[in-house]
C-alpha cells in the first residue's frame, strides 16, 4: 500500500509537465512526431513504476507481479530464517506460509457429486444426496505425484467421512513406477473406477458390495507400471503390499471388543454381510503382524478388448493362522455401439466358523434372522450397454443432444451372489443368496454428467427368500 500511495504521488508530477509543454510557446511548438516522442516517454516511465497502462492503480484483489515475488519472498524468508535485511521482521507468525506451494501452487482440486431418489418395496420413499467426494491432485515434480480422495456420505454423518485413498507416486518410467499410500486395491476393475458419473446404472453390482466390498482401500506400499507387447496390445498390472482385512477383531463397524463381550473372538465374516464388516476402518490398520498381497494383469489384446484377473492372499486373524483368500475376472468387451462388461469373483476363509480366540467351534444359529459364517463366497454380475441417440432430439434441440458428446444408454444387468457357499441344509444358510434384475437408461449430455432411471427385481434379497422390487433415480457429475 506503501509502494501505491508513493507512485501515486508521483505519477502526476510526472505527467503535468508534458501536459503543460503544448501551450507552452503555442501548439506549434511540439511537431507531431515530438508529440508522440513524449507520449512513449510517459508511457516508458509509468512502466517502470509499476504500471501496465493509465494512472489508476490495480483493484485491490488482485496480485500484481511485484505481489507474488513479494509473497515468494515470504515464503523463503521463512523457511531460510533471514531476508534481505538480514533479520525476519515478520517474527514467527510468518511461518505459515513456509511451504513450497504457496510461492508455485501446482494443486488441482475436482471431484464428483451424486444425488438419489429411491423407491424400494417394504420400505419409505426417500432423497438421499449419497456422496460428495473432492479430489486433489498434486503435480510436486516431474516425477513425484499425489493424489487423494475424501468421501462425504450422506451428508457426512458418523463414520461416512473418510479418505477414500491418498498416495504418493514416484513416476520411474512407463513399465515401473512406486507408490504408497492408502491404496485402491485393485481386486477387479470395478474397485477402481466406481466413481457414479462413470457408472450406467445407480447401484453398485452386488458382488462389489459383499464380496469386493467398493471401496475396498488399506494402507501400503507397492509398484504398477504399463507394457506393450506389439503395437496393438497392452499390458496393465499393479502389486502391492497392504496391512489387509481386520476379520473378526477390530473390523469396520466393529471396534476391538474386551473378552467380557459376547461377541468377542467372532467373526465379522457373515453370510448376510460378506467380507463388508471385515475392512480396515484406518483407525486400527491392522490386527496382526501379517499383511496381505494384492495384484491385478490386465491385458488388451486390441482396442475394445480387456481381461483381468487379480487376487488378494493375507492372514486375517489376530494370531497370523488363517487364510483369506479373494480371486477376481473382469472383463470390458466393446464394438460399435455395443458394450459389455462383467467381474467374478471368490473368497476363501479359511476355519471362518470357529471362535478366532480358542479355536472353539461357534453356535450355528439356523432360525429365522440367524447368521452364520461361510468359508466360501461368490458371485458376478453380467452388463450389457446399448449407446445411442435419436436424430430427432438432435434436429429439435441441438443444443442439449449434440452427437460429439451428448448420448443415451440402455442398461440391463444381472447380478447374482452366494455368501455362503459352503453352508447347505438349512434354511438360513440360504440367506446368504440374492439376485438381481437392473433394467435401466440413462442421458450424458455430456460425458462427465448423467441423469439415470432404473427399475429392479430381486428373485432372492439377502436375508430374506422373499422377492422384491425398486424404482431408482439419480444424477452425477464430476466438477
Amino acid at each position: 500500500m506503501k509502494q501505491w500511495l508513493i507512485r501515486g504521488t508521483l505519477v502526476p508530477f510526472l505527467i503535468l509537465p508534458f501536459l503543460a509543454i503544448p501551450t507552452i510557446g503555442g501548439a506549434e511548438t511540439l511537431t507531431p512526431a515530438q508529440q508522440e516522442a513524449v507520449k512513449q516517454e510517459v508511457q516508458r516511465i509509468l512502466r517502470e513504476q509499476g504500471f501496465s497502462g493509465g494512472s489508476t492503480p490495480p483493484p485491490s484483489g488482485s496480485t500484481s507481479k511485484s505481489d507474488v515475488r513479494r509473497l515468494d519472498d515470504l515464503n523463503k524468508q521463512s523457511r531460510t530464517g533471514d531476508s534481505k535485511s538480514g533479520s525476519t521482521k515478520e517474527g514467527s507468525g510468518a511461518l505459515i506460509y513456509a511451504r513450497p506451494f504457496v510461492a508455485s501452487p501446482k494443486a488441482i482440486l475436482g471431484g464428483y457429486m451424486d444425488f438419489e431418489y429411491i423407491n424400494r418395496e417394504g420400505s419409505p420413499s426417500k432423497f438421499d444426496q449419497h456422496r460428495l467426494v473432492p479430489f486433489i491432485y498434486g503435480d510436486v515434480s516431474d516425477h513425484v505425484k499425489f493424489a487423494a480422495e475424501i468421501e462425504f456420505e450422506h451428508g457426512g454423518v458418523g463414520d461416512e467421512l473418510k479418505i477414500e485413498f491418498a498416495i504418493i507416486d514416484y513416476l520411474v518410467n512407463e513399465p515401473i513406477n512406486l507408490r504408497g499410500g492408502i491404496i485402491l486395491l485393485p481386486l477387479g476393475k470395478f474397485n477402481l473406477l466406481h466413481d457414479s458419473p462413470l457408472r450406467d446404472l445407480t447401484d453398485r453390482p452386488l458382488v462389489a458390495q459383499r464380496i469386493i466390498p467398493t471401496t475396498l482401500h488399506q494402507p501400503g506400499v507397492g509398484i504398477y507400471g504399463t507394457f506393450y507387447p506389439t503395437t496393438l496390445s497392452q499390458v496393465n498390472y499393479e502389486i502391492y503390499v497392504t496391512s489387509g482385512f481386520t476379520g473378526g477383531f477390530g473390523g469396520k463397524g466393529n471396534p476391538r471388543l474386551s473378552p467380557s463381550d459376547s461377541k468377542f473372538g467372532q467373526s465379522t465374516i457373515t453370510q448376510t454381510a460378506g467380507l463388508r464388516s471385515a475392512r480396515s476402518n484406518l483407525t486400527d490398520f491392522d490386527n496382526n503382524n501379517g499383511k496381505a498381497v494384492v495384484g491385478r494383469v490386465a491385458v488388451s489384446p486390441f482396442l475394445g478388448v480387456e481381461v483381468g484377473v487379480s487376487g488378494l492372499y493375507e492372514m486375517y486373524d489376530p494370531s497370523d493362522q488363517r487364510g483369506l483368500f479373494i480371486g477376481a475376472v473382469d472383463w470390458t468387451f466393446q464394438r460399435g455401439p455395443f458394450e459389455f462388461i462383467g467381474e467374478s469373483a471368490w473368497a476363501y476363509i479359511e476355519d471362518n466358523e470357529n471362535h478366532i480366540v480358542t479355536g472353539a467351534a461357534l453356535p450355528m444359529p439356523t432360525g429365522i434372522g440367524g447368521t452364520l459364517l461361510p468359508n466360501e463366497m461368490r458371485g458376478y454380475y453380467l452388463q450389457l450397454n446399448y449407446h445411442f441417440l435419436p436424430s430427432i432430439l438432435v434436429k429439435l434441440a441441438p443444443t442439449h443432444f449434440r452427437p460429439e458428446v451428448s448420448t443415451f444408454t440402455a442398461v440391463v444387468r444381472w447380478d447374482d451372489i452366494n455368501l455362503g457357499a459352503d453352508l447347505s441344509g438349512s434354511e438360513a444358510a440360504a440367506r446368504g443368496k440374492a439376485q438381481r434384475l437392473t433394467f435401466g437408461v440413462n442421458f450424458r449430455p455430456t460425458e462427465d454428467t448423467v441423469i439415470k432411471f432404473d427399475y429392479q427385481y430381486e428373485p432372492e434379497v439377502l436375508s430374506s427368500r422373499i422377492h422384491g422390487d425398486a424404482f431408482v433415480a439419480s444424477a452425477a457429475t464430476y466438477f
